[in-house]
Parts: structure tokens; sequence; C-alpha cells
């Protein structure tokens, strides 16, 4: 009980009580406000952007937290926080909208940890993935006996089941060879996908994210890839087995931090479910296709999980503030937690930033790759790794690293450029007129891609 009187007296003293607010439901046009107001109230530590439009044309507005907003500081991960997903599952969108208030205010009062995370880390939160769903499911008001009401964007479409299925691709990989990260989309894959779907993986695609959660309600437990099982369908039955990721003990870890965080989500017992310490790998609890978290972890470099927050997918206004501090902790745990592993910058031998270099962890068969600027990083947990560096064009590096559990080691890369072979060659009859030499091997092209890569600068190797 000691103990217990001990944390919360940490957090109190952590976070001071910020002004009086008012804990209610945004609808749309209320929701953009307060992301304005938010912005007008901390405007050289945030950024206001859109990044697309619903079916119905409302915009899916993102507010951004650093110190330098709207640019990529080299070495500074990025984070998000996705909520209303699906639009009837409005807790996370509340929360999102407070914890804006929370960092902004809070930032404003020189909370040294909000200033450490803000100037240490880039934060993108989106409220509101389905604001279409949303306006649907709140006009029939949190008292409605319509469980599913507003659940599907304006096209009827379920959006955690709109993302192509990259799981299908991974799994045969896995077993008969093939990548193991950012799989490639299919050529028509815009055609397959809702707007706001569409709208999310050009977002992902044009940020180098690390770390992410997708806020839902219906449950209390957090949850972490994979989401299909690697069986999906027996005869017709949908099937459910636990399907771990290559990086199954880091997602577990990354899901108990935000569960022993949250006031009662790590008791297990929620909603008429048991979760062991309130997490739960996807597919163990049921098999979901298209899902938007193993996208992330299978297309880009953000390891992301899915958070469910609530009993009740549409709480009473009543109960916001309990849910409030019931999940404050947690998020900003969360977002804390993009600080592991290791990090650093990837060149070569003049200084010039790699991009899309492979950065591979033996023993873990999911690499990362390094972002526009050169940098990359690739979270972990405490232990010694052997990281190996490469790039088209370039010599392989590896090092030995031990990671430790505070702050992510720094580990950069120097790549060397490969030193061409020489093409060994044979001699051809020349109907009479000498010799001419020939490539050994004769597949076309080949002979003008040799003679290419023999006028680039040669290195003796040291």
């Amino acid at each position: 009980m000691s103990g217990l009187l001990s944390v919360s007296f940490h957090l109190l003293l952590l976070f001071k009580l910020v002004a009086p607010v008012t804990f209610r439901h945004h609808r749309y046009d209320e929701l953009v406000r307060t992301l304005y107001k938010v912005h007008n109230e901390c405007p050289y530590i945030t950024r206001v952007y859109s990044i697309g439009r619903s079916v119905k044309g409302r915009h899916l507005y993102v507010l951004e937290f650093s110190d330098y907003p709207g640019i990529h500081e080299p070495l500074e991960p990025e984070v998000k926080y996705v909520g209303n997903m699906h639009g009837n599952e409005v807790l996370g969108r509340e929360l999102l909208l407070q914890l804006a208030e929370f960092l902004c205010e809070e930032f404003r009062n020189g909370n040294q940890r909000i200033v450490r995370l803000v100037e240490s880390t880039r934060v993108h939160i989106l409220p509101s993935m389905n604001p279409d769903g949303y306006e649907v499911a709140a006009a029939q008001g949190a008292d409605s006996s319509g469980y599913l009401v507003g659940r599907n964007n304006a096209n009827g479409v379920d959006l955690n089941r709109n993302f192509p299925d990259l799981n299908t691709y991974i799994y045969y990989n896995e077993k008969h060879g093939g990548p193991n990260h950012h799989l490639p989309l299919p050529d028509n894959w815009k055609s397959q996908v809702e707007p706001e779907t569409q709208a999310v993986i050009q977002w992902i695609r044009s940020f180098n994210f690390i770390l992410s959660a997708n806020l839902h309600g219906g449950a209390v437990v957090a949850n972490y890839p994979y989401d299909k099982s690697l069986e999906h369908r027996v005869r017709g039955f949908r099937r459910t087995a636990n399907t771990p990721t290559p990086d199954d003990k880091l997602f577990q870890k990354l899901a108990k931090v935000y569960s022993y965080a949250h006031g009662w989500m790590h008791q297990g017992w929620n909603c008429g479910d048991y979760f062991p310490d309130g997490i739960t790998n996807g597919a163990s609890w049921y098999s979901l296709s298209k899902g938007m978290q193993d996208f992330n972890y299978l297309h880009t470099n953000c390891f992301e999980i899915t958070l469910e927050l609530s009993c009740d997918k549409f709480p009473r206004q009543e109960e916001l503030q309990r849910e409030w501090l019931g999940n404050r902790e947690a998020l900003i745990q969360f977002l804390e937690q993009v600080h592991q592993g290791i990090k650093g910058m990837v060149r070569d031998e003049n200084y010039n930033n790699l991009v899309e270099a492979i950065i591979s962890v033996s023993g873990i068969n999911h690499d990362v790759t390094s972002g526009d600027h050169g940098d990359y990083f690739r979270l972990l947990l405490p232990g010694t790794y052997t990281v190996t560096a490469t790039a088209p064009g370039f010599d392989p590096e590896t090092v030995t690293v031990t990671v430790g559990p505070g702050e992510p080691k720094l580990v950069n890369f120097l790549l060397k450029r490969s030193v061409p072979q020489a093409t060994p060659t044979r001699r051809v009859p020349n109907s009479g007129h000498g010799d001419r030499i020939l490539p050994s091997k004769c597949s076309p092209g080949s002979a003008r891609k040799e003679e290419m890569e023999m006028t680039q600068p040669q290195r003796v190797p040291a």
C-alpha cells in the first residue's frame, strides 16, 4: 500500500494540475477548433496539417509537437498516435485531444519531463481517422443500442480491414525466403483502399515513423502484432493462434509499458475478458486480415500496437475525466519508449548520407532502413547484438553493440564503396581481323553494365 502511495505522490509531483478543462465529446468542428486552439497557445512547438480528406470531404487533421515543427531533425525519432479509426470508438479521440492540451500546457509550465519529450521527439497526433463515422455515431448518442452504428466510413467500409494484405507475403517469405521488411505494395493498391486509408498510407510513407499506437474501444487490453493468424482460415473458419513477429519480446514489452502505466489495464480482468498482464497477441485473440498495425510493421520502419481502452465504445461524457486520469501516464510513457535500442547515421566515405541503407540485427529476422537524412532507429531490448549496415554498391559493415535499459546507443556506420572485381575475359575469332575481347558473361546489356562499372573510381582495399 505504501508503494502505491509513493507512486501516486510521484505522479502528483510530476504532473502538476493543469488549468481546469471541460471533459466533453467533440464534434468535427469542435475538434478542429481545439487543434487550432492548442496551436495558437503553443505556436513555437506545434503545427497543424492535413493528410487528406474523408469520403465526405472532412480533413484528417494532425497536430505535431516538436521544438522545430515541420522539420525532421536527424537522430530525432518520429512517433504517432491515431485515434477514432472506428467512428463509434470515441475514447481515443477525446484522449488525444486532451493529450494535446496537456503537452502544450505542461511545456509552457516548464515541466522538465514534457520539455525533454518535445525537444527530443517529433510527436504526431491524428485524433480522428474516421470523422464521417464519428458524426454518425455521435448523432445517435452514447445511450443508443446501435452498437456498430458509425463504425465504418461513409462508404460502409471497416478501415481496419482495408489495408493491403502483406501478411500473406511475409509468411511465404519466412518459409521460402524473401524480403523481411518494407514489402512492396501492388501496383493498383490505391484503387483497393478507401480515401482515409490511402491518406494514412501516404502519410506513413512520407515520415520515418518509428513507434505508433492505434487507439480503439470495446475492450481494455494492449494488442500487439501480428493480428493475422499464420493460418487465417481453416475450412472456412477463422483460426486464432498466437502468431508472433520476429520482434515479439519487444512488442510484449511495449504493450506492458502501456498496460502497467494504465490505471487498471494490467489487472487483466476487464469487460468480461481476461488478458494476463493486460496484453495479448492480436492473432491469439482473433485473427484480423488487412489491419493497420501489421501493415505498419511490414511496410515501414514503424512498430505499432493497438490499444483497446474502454468497455463502452462511446463512453458517457461524465466518464471522460476518469478515463483521462487512467490513461495520462500511459500515453506519456509509451511516447518515451521510442528512445531505446540503437540509432545513428549511415554515411559513405565522403560523409554523404546514405538513404535506405539496410540495418540488420543478427537473430532478428526483421530489418529497418535509414531515412531520407541517412539516420536510422532500431528499437531493441537490453542485450548484446551484432548489427550490420548494407547499401547497394558499398561493402557492409558489422559491429557488436551492447544496449542498456536507458537512452539509445549511438552507432554510426561509414560504408566504403565496393571495389569492382576485374572481369575475366576470353578471346574469340573476329573474322580474320584479329581477336576481339568479350566479357565472360554475354547476357543482353551486360557489356554496357560492366563498361559503366569500370568507369567508377576504384579504391585499393585497406
